[in-house]
């Protein structure tokens, strides 16, 4: 009961940030840590049971352009195109993920795929620049102007965005405690240990895995769509290909792939990171005359070894561990 008291204390805590005056720059950060919370989660619900994806980029992007072309071009309301776009990217996962699992492709095997079809995705965008922008980005059309639509999903006052991004955080929480508390949890961690001994025992492996992938693809995607329809642009480089695939992974493991909130965690840790980086980075440029290209991606590659190294539970999990004894 006092775990529940507290839980419902800070989630009205959460909901009155908007209303007690926090400036607008760090109310962004905030909304910006929820989309990506939500992503995170997506890919924790698969990766916490040895599925390693490295390629829900490609979901993100499917997400995101896919309900922007919709809007642009054959003028849908997002609340048509986001579960479009979604269920496409849950076909795609369907596509790739049947043939990787009935034929035993899996574990570095498995990444190797996913990081080819996160850059596959990217160089899609890239290409079809007539439609997408190619690599300058993408922007969705306003709404009568620049004013408040619910029909578009789009307010010009962070307020709303911000409360929307709180409930679908929620949302990411509950679905992943479903899914823990799931009897699929225990097949698929039967199947993470040895597949051979969970078919002979009645547990449908290829099926396990496809119903994980798709969820897992179909939560990333709708991120990828909120995301877009927040910043109201993007571009292959902020929601597709490997870059976006690495900070994933590197942002569930950092927090902890096995607790909760972990993934929230991980959020907060690479977007402040990120935004760190953004300024040093515009401070070096002005220092030296020119842009350190990658330097963002490289210290992603290594603080993920270390993370591996040092704090295989992440953050959030290292610290349970340490308080209760175990990682939950």
């Amino acid at each position: 009961m006092n775990r529940q008291i507290l839980m419902g204390l800070g989630a009205i805590a959460l909901i009155a940030v908007p209303f007690i005056g926090v400036p607008p720059y760090w109310l962004h950060i905030m909304i910006v840590i929820l989309i990506w919370s939500f992503a995170y989660t997506g890919w924790s619900v698969m990766g916490r049971f040895g599925l390693v994806s490295l390629g829900h980029g490609a979901f993100m992007g499917i997400g995101a352009y896919g309900t922007a072309l919709l809007w642009n071009h054959a003028g849908m309301s997002p609340w048509l195109g986001i579960p479009i776009a979604m269920a496409l990217a849950g076909l795609f996962a369907l596509l790739v993920g049947y043939p990787c699992f009935k034929y035993r492709i899996v574990g570095h095997y498995f990444a190797l795929v996913t990081l080819a079809l996160s850059e596959i995705v990217r160089q899609v965008i890239v290409a079809t620049r007539d439609h997408t922008g190619g690599s300058l980005g993408y922007t969705p059309e306003p709404h009568g102007g620049e004013g408040y639509s619910i029909v578009a999903l789009q307010f010009p006052e962070k307020t709303h965005f911000y409360l929307i991004a709180l409930g679908v955080w929620m949302v990411g929480l509950i679905i992943w405690r479903a899914v823990d508390r799931s009897m699929s949890r225990y097949a698929l961690e039967a199947i993470s240990e040895d597949e051979d001994a969970s078919a002979s025992v009645g547990v449908e492996v290829t099926k396990e895995k496809l119903k994980i992938t798709v969820l897992s693809a179909v939560m990333t995607a709708f991120a990828g769509a909120m995301y877009c329809q927040y910043q109201m642009f993007v571009s292959p480089d902020t929601v597709s290909g490997i870059g976006i695939s690495l900070q994933i992974v590197f942002a569930v493991v950092a927090g902890g792939i096995y607790t909760r909130f972990g993934p929230t965690v991980g959020a907060i840790i690479t977007i402040v990171l990120a935004e760190v980086l953004r300024i040093n980075i515009a401070e070096l440029e002005g220092l030296f005359g020119f842009k350190p290209a990658g330097l963002d991606n490289t210290i992603y590659g290594i603080m993920l070894v270390l993370f591996i190294i040092f704090l295989p539970k992440g953050v959030l999990g290292s610290i349970q561990g340490r308080l209760f004894g175990r990682s939950a």
